[in-house]
């Protein structure tokens, strides 16, 4: 297969992903005390958005580098 045909899957992948996720989710640690043997964290949920026209862009993109990468050269 043709390099150009693999990153047109990769960009359809990465598109369908972030049109059904529309976002990415972590957990940050963060200390709040630390003294000697006594350590207090916090966990906090953070969210990093992605936009949804960004997805659809990657989708698109991924398609037409599908079609371009599988014509023949003549």
């Amino acid at each position: 297969m043709k390099p150009m045909m693999w990153a047109g899957i990769v960009l359809i992948v990465l598109g369908a992903l972030a049109l059904t996720y529309q976002g990415i989710n972590y957990t940050r640690q963060k200390n709040v005390v630390d003294l000697g043997s006594i350590h207090v964290t916090t966990e906090t949920q953070e969210r990093i958005p992605v936009p949804p026209a960004l997805g659809a862009l990657a989708l698109i993109g991924g398609i037409a580098l599908l079609v371009i990468g599988g014509r023949k050269k003549s």
